[in-house]
Protein backbone atom coordinates (compact mmCIF):
# COMPACT_ATOMS: atom_id res chain seq x y z
CA UNK A 1 0.00 0.00 0.00
CA UNK A 2 2.48 2.59 0.98
CA UNK A 3 4.82 1.44 -2.16
CA UNK A 4 1.70 2.36 -4.53
CA UNK A 5 1.40 5.44 -2.88
CA UNK A 6 5.07 6.50 -3.26
CA UNK A 7 4.74 5.43 -6.76
CA UNK A 8 1.89 7.93 -7.25
CA UNK A 9 4.46 10.72 -5.56
CA UNK A 10 6.69 9.63 -7.89
CA UNK A 11 4.50 10.18 -11.21
CA UNK A 12 3.47 13.67 -9.87
CA UNK A 13 7.02 14.22 -10.17
CA UNK A 14 7.77 12.99 -13.80
CA UNK A 15 10.19 10.50 -12.56
CA UNK A 16 11.24 7.97 -14.08
CA UNK A 17 10.33 4.87 -12.26
CA UNK A 18 11.00 1.31 -12.54
CA UNK A 19 9.11 -1.15 -9.88
CA UNK A 20 9.64 -4.53 -9.21
CA UNK A 21 6.45 -6.14 -8.44
CA UNK A 22 5.07 -9.63 -8.01
CA UNK A 23 2.56 -8.86 -10.80
CA UNK A 24 3.11 -7.33 -14.01
CA UNK A 25 -0.23 -6.82 -14.95
CA UNK A 26 -1.69 -5.58 -12.04
CA UNK A 27 1.02 -2.47 -12.00
CA UNK A 28 0.40 -1.61 -15.60
CA UNK A 29 -3.49 -1.43 -15.09
CA UNK A 30 -2.79 1.05 -12.02
CA UNK A 31 0.11 3.08 -13.03
CA UNK A 32 -0.01 2.34 -17.36
CA UNK A 33 3.10 3.32 -19.03
CA UNK A 34 4.20 5.58 -15.95
CA UNK A 35 6.22 2.86 -14.57
CA UNK A 36 8.41 0.01 -15.75
CA UNK A 37 7.24 -3.18 -14.06
CA UNK A 38 10.27 -5.88 -12.87
CA UNK A 39 8.20 -9.02 -11.93
CA UNK A 40 10.11 -10.21 -8.66
CA UNK A 41 10.92 -10.85 -5.27
CA UNK A 42 13.14 -8.79 -3.03
CA UNK A 43 13.81 -11.93 -1.67
CA UNK A 44 15.21 -13.16 -4.71
CA UNK A 45 18.38 -11.28 -5.59
CA UNK A 46 18.77 -12.28 -9.02
CA UNK A 47 15.54 -10.42 -10.05
CA UNK A 48 16.72 -7.67 -7.89
CA UNK A 49 20.01 -7.36 -9.26
CA UNK A 50 18.32 -7.26 -12.52
CA UNK A 51 15.66 -4.89 -11.96
CA UNK A 52 18.28 -2.17 -10.52
CA UNK A 53 20.38 -2.18 -13.64
CA UNK A 54 20.98 0.77 -14.43
CA UNK A 55 19.05 2.23 -11.26
CA UNK A 56 20.61 4.82 -9.31
CA UNK A 57 18.27 5.55 -6.36
CA UNK A 58 15.88 2.92 -4.56
CA UNK A 59 13.04 3.54 -2.18
CA UNK A 60 12.09 0.59 0.28
CA UNK A 61 8.96 0.99 1.76
CA UNK A 62 8.95 -2.64 3.41
CA UNK A 63 11.14 -5.44 3.90
CA UNK A 64 14.86 -5.27 2.62
CA UNK A 65 15.42 -8.42 1.59
CA UNK A 66 18.12 -8.78 -0.97
CA UNK A 67 19.34 -4.98 -1.12
CA UNK A 68 21.57 -6.36 1.87
CA UNK A 69 23.76 -8.02 -0.72
CA UNK A 70 26.42 -5.41 -1.89
CA UNK A 71 26.56 -7.36 -5.21
CA UNK A 72 22.84 -6.38 -5.84
CA UNK A 73 22.95 -2.58 -5.29
CA UNK A 74 26.21 -2.26 -7.09
CA UNK A 75 25.97 1.12 -8.84
CA UNK A 76 23.30 2.36 -6.47
CA UNK A 77 24.37 5.93 -5.13
CA UNK A 78 21.24 6.78 -2.57
CA UNK A 79 18.19 4.44 -0.50
CA UNK A 80 15.81 5.92 1.05
CA UNK A 81 13.92 3.33 3.23
CA UNK A 82 10.78 3.45 5.23
CA UNK A 83 11.63 1.50 8.90
CA UNK A 84 8.75 1.70 11.28
CA UNK A 85 11.49 0.66 13.77
CA UNK A 86 11.04 3.61 16.33
CA UNK A 87 6.59 2.76 15.97
CA UNK A 88 7.33 -0.50 16.81
CA UNK A 89 9.72 0.82 19.66
CA UNK A 90 6.82 2.22 21.64
CA UNK A 91 4.88 -0.66 23.12
CA UNK A 92 3.66 -2.11 26.46
CA UNK A 93 3.96 -5.21 27.65
CA UNK A 94 1.22 -6.92 25.40
CA UNK A 95 2.27 -4.63 22.24
CA UNK A 96 5.95 -5.74 22.74
CA UNK A 97 5.21 -9.49 22.45
CA UNK A 98 3.06 -8.96 19.40
CA UNK A 99 5.14 -6.46 17.62
CA UNK A 100 8.68 -8.06 19.19
CA UNK A 101 9.59 -9.93 15.77
CA UNK A 102 8.81 -6.61 13.72
CA UNK A 103 11.09 -4.34 15.64
CA UNK A 104 13.68 -7.11 15.37
CA UNK A 105 13.09 -7.30 11.76
CA UNK A 106 12.50 -3.24 11.26
CA UNK A 107 16.23 -3.25 12.76
CA UNK A 108 18.06 -5.62 10.97
CA UNK A 109 16.68 -4.19 8.19
CA UNK A 110 17.86 -0.85 9.20
CA UNK A 111 21.45 -2.53 9.69
CA UNK A 112 21.82 -4.09 6.32
CA UNK A 113 21.16 -0.77 4.95
CA UNK A 114 23.59 1.13 6.94
CA UNK A 115 26.43 -1.64 5.97
CA UNK A 116 26.20 -1.28 2.44
CA UNK A 117 28.34 1.57 2.94
CA UNK A 118 25.76 3.68 0.25
CA UNK A 119 24.52 6.98 1.34
CA UNK A 120 21.57 6.33 2.78
CA UNK A 121 18.57 7.98 4.54
CA UNK A 122 16.27 6.27 6.73
CA UNK A 123 13.34 7.37 7.79
CA UNK A 124 11.85 6.55 11.27
CA UNK A 125 8.04 6.85 10.98
CA UNK A 126 5.27 6.75 13.26
CA UNK A 127 2.45 4.21 13.36
CA UNK A 128 1.23 4.54 9.57
CA UNK A 129 -2.50 4.97 9.30
CA UNK A 130 -4.92 4.75 6.27
CA UNK A 131 -6.06 8.18 5.98
CA UNK A 132 -5.59 10.82 3.35
CA UNK A 133 -2.25 12.54 3.56
CA UNK A 134 -2.00 16.51 3.33
CA UNK A 135 -4.15 17.04 6.33
CA UNK A 136 -2.23 17.45 9.08
CA UNK A 137 2.03 18.91 8.90
CA UNK A 138 5.04 17.20 10.04
CA UNK A 139 7.03 16.66 13.07
CA UNK A 140 10.32 15.66 13.02
CA UNK A 141 11.69 15.86 16.82
CA UNK A 142 13.48 13.21 18.30
CA UNK A 143 10.78 10.33 19.88
CA UNK A 144 8.28 11.69 18.08
CA UNK A 145 7.57 8.62 15.64
CA UNK A 146 7.14 6.65 19.16
CA UNK A 147 4.02 8.16 20.59
CA UNK A 148 2.54 9.65 16.70
CA UNK A 149 1.08 8.42 13.85
CA UNK A 150 1.13 9.44 10.40
CA UNK A 151 -0.72 8.64 7.21
CA UNK A 152 0.50 6.09 4.59
CA UNK A 153 0.62 8.78 1.62
CA UNK A 154 2.18 12.08 3.82
CA UNK A 155 5.30 8.88 4.51
CA UNK A 156 5.10 8.05 0.98
CA UNK A 157 5.96 12.28 0.14
CA UNK A 158 8.56 12.47 2.65
CA UNK A 159 10.62 9.12 1.00
CA UNK A 160 10.26 10.99 -2.50
CA UNK A 161 11.13 14.35 -1.15
CA UNK A 162 14.21 12.19 0.72
CA UNK A 163 15.87 11.51 -2.90
CA UNK A 164 16.68 14.64 -3.67
CA UNK A 165 18.54 15.29 -0.67
CA UNK A 166 21.25 12.90 -0.44
CA UNK A 167 23.00 12.56 2.58
CA UNK A 168 27.25 11.66 2.34
CA UNK A 169 27.12 8.70 4.59
CA UNK A 170 23.39 8.29 6.68
CA UNK A 171 21.03 9.84 8.10
CA UNK A 172 18.42 9.23 10.45
CA UNK A 173 15.64 10.34 11.51
CA UNK A 174 12.01 9.89 13.53
CA UNK A 175 8.65 11.94 11.45
CA UNK A 176 5.27 12.23 12.66
CA UNK A 177 2.32 13.99 12.01
CA UNK A 178 2.67 17.77 13.44
CA UNK A 179 1.96 21.14 13.33
CA UNK A 180 4.82 22.45 11.21
CA UNK A 181 4.29 22.75 7.36
CA UNK A 182 6.30 22.58 5.11
CA UNK A 183 7.33 24.59 2.58
CA UNK A 184 11.05 23.68 2.14
CA UNK A 185 11.86 20.35 1.83
CA UNK A 186 15.80 21.56 1.18
CA UNK A 187 15.41 23.88 4.35
CA UNK A 188 13.69 20.42 6.28
CA UNK A 189 16.45 17.98 5.48
CA UNK A 190 19.58 20.68 6.05
CA UNK A 191 18.46 21.18 9.25
CA UNK A 192 17.98 16.82 9.25
CA UNK A 193 21.12 16.45 8.94
CA UNK A 194 22.89 19.23 11.55
CA UNK A 195 20.74 17.35 13.95
CA UNK A 196 20.83 13.84 12.77
CA UNK A 197 19.66 11.17 15.38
Amino acid sequence: MTGQLVLLALIVRRVRIRALVRDGKEIVQAFGSYVEPVVGNVEDARSLKKSLRGVRAIVCSNRVGALADKEVVRGVEHIVFLSQFAAYSNAGVLAALLNGNARRQAEEDESAIIALGIPCTIIRCASLRDEPGGQKGFEFKKGCARKGAISREDAALVCVEALSFPPKEVLIFEVASGDDLVDDWGAVFNSLTRTAV
